[in-house]
C-alpha cells in the first residue's frame, strides 16, 4: 500500500481498477484547511493524463509494472512475435499494442515489453535505430547548403524526411521517439 503523501515522480499505483503513474506532484499546505497533494498522473495503459487532488492519507495499492527486454522475431498477420532472450520462448503480441514508432523496428532488434499482471500494454522500441534508405529521389551536388528535406523510404517500409544529400543505400540514424532523421550512420 502507498499513501498519497508518499507520491513521487514515476510511482505507479492502482486507482479505481486503473494503473496510474505519477507525472508531477505537489504537497500543498494552505493557511486554512487541511493539506492535500495535487497530482498530475498518467494512465499507463491508455496514456490519458489527468490532474487530481488527494488527501495525504488516501491509500492506494502499489502497481508493479514488469519491463522485459525481448527480441522482435517476426510477424504473422496481426500478431508480432517477441523472443525472451533468457528462456528463448516466443510471446505473441497483438498489433493493437504496438505504437506508431514500431514501424522503425526490424527483425532481431531488442524492444522493452511493458506488462501489468501478465497483460502486455506497451512495446518500447530502441530509442535510436540505424536503417538503410531503400527509396528516395537522387541528391545533387551542392544540396548540402540548405535545410530542405525530401521523403525517403527505409528498409522497414517507414517514411521519413531526410536532407537532400541522402541517397538510396545510405544508412541513417532515426530517433524513434519522434520519428525523425538524426544523422548518417557510420559504417
Amino acid at each position: 500500500m502507498i499513501t498519497a503523501g508518499d507520491f513521487r515522480n514515476g510511482v505507479t499505483f492502482e486507482m479505481d481498477g486503473k494503473v496510474m503513474q505519477v507525472v508531477e506532484f505537489q504537497h500543498v499546505k494552505p493557511g486554512k484547511g487541511a493539506a492535500f497533494v495535487r497530482t498530475k498522473m498518467k494512465n499507463v495503459i491508455t496514456g490519458a493524463v489527468t490532474e487530481t487532488s488527494f488527501n495525504p492519507t488516501d491509500k492506494f495499492e502499489n502497481a508493479q509494472i514488469d519491463r522485459r527486454t525481448m527480441e522482435y522475431s517476426y510477424s504473422d498477420g496481426s500478431l508480432y512475435y517477441f523472443m525472451d532472450m533468457e528462456t528463448y520462448e516466443l510471446e505473441p503480441i497483438d498489433e493493437s499494442v504496438l505504437g506508431s514508432n514500431f514501424k522503425f523496428v526490424k527483425e532481431n532488434m531488442s524492444c522493452v515489453i511493458h506488462s501489468y499482471k501478465g497483460k502486455v500494454f506497451n512495446v518500447e522500441p530502441p530509442t535510436f535505430v540505424d536503417l538503410e534508405v531503400t527509396h528516395t529521389d537522387p541528391g545533387f551536388k551542392g544540396d548540402t547548403a540548405t535545410n530542405v528535406t525530401k521523403p525517403a523510404t527505409l528498409e522497414t517500409g517507414a517514411e521519413v524526411k531526410v536532407p537532400l544529400f541522402i541517397n538510396i543505400g545510405d544508412r541513417i540514424r532515426i530517433d524513434t521517439r519522434v520519428g525523425e532523421y538524426l544523422e548518417r550512420s557510420k559504417g
